[in-house]
């Protein structure tokens, strides 16, 4: 199957900013050599993977900001692939855009369905491609540093927490110190009490 459409032959603008990686994963090494090549063009460092064991060793060993998967693929489809990112803590967050044939509506839905973050139609225009890539990617940094920021608000309140539960210990010892300090003043007035009640007699 053709990858790209017939008049998508253009590069597309190189990216700005920090370079993204992007795993390809294609059973067809033309395919990503088409992918590595035009992405690459773009800015994105990609590594290519032509079967999904491979890609699962190359996703456990090091981070990617994005995956591109191919639905159909034999021995390890895209969905068992996705299923296994998605079922792993490590991984589970790692954005996914599928990419499935044109004519297969149900393989699409599957694969949303599955987890996948997006999903491209064969063949596609790069420059959507490009587009959607930038879009789930951003959607992902964005995410992710509101994790960050919740998980610092988090610490922010345990430690507020830890803090309070120390003051109301320090206050229930001064009102304990407090509560000895009346009692042995009410000894001393009563014995001075007794003592000025000898003395009157």
């Amino acid at each position: 199957m053709e990858l790209f459409s017939r008049d998508d032959e253009t590069p597309g603008r190189p990216r700005r900013g920090p370079a993204r990686t992007i795993l390809a994963v294609d059973d067809s090494r033309t395919n990503l050599n088409i992918l590595g090549r035009r992405l690459g063009h773009l800015g994105y460092l990609v590594v290519l993977s032509d079967n999904g064991h491979e890609a699962l060793d190359l996703i456990a060993a090091r981070g990617f900001d994005l995956v591109l998967l191919d639905l159909v693929m034999p021995v390890m489809s895209g969905i068992d692939v996705l299923n296994e990112i998605r079922g792993s803590r490590e991984t589970a967050d790692l954005p996914v855009i599928m990419l499935t044939g044109r004519s297969d509506a149900a393989a699409a839905v599957d694969a949303l369905a599955a987890g996948a973050d997006d999903h491209v139609a064969k063949p596609f225009d790069f420059d959507v491609l490009a587009a959607r890539i930038d879009r789930v990617i951003d959607r992902a940094r964005r995410i992710a540093d509101l994790k960050r920021s919740n998980a610092t608000l988090d610490a922010r309140i345990a430690a507020r927490a830890m803090e309070l539960g120390e003051a109301r210990v320090e206050l229930a010892e001064t009102r304990a110190d407090r509560l000895r300090l009346i009692a042995s003043l009410q000894v001393l007035n009563d014995r001075f009490e007794r003592l000025s009640g000898t003395s009157d007699a």
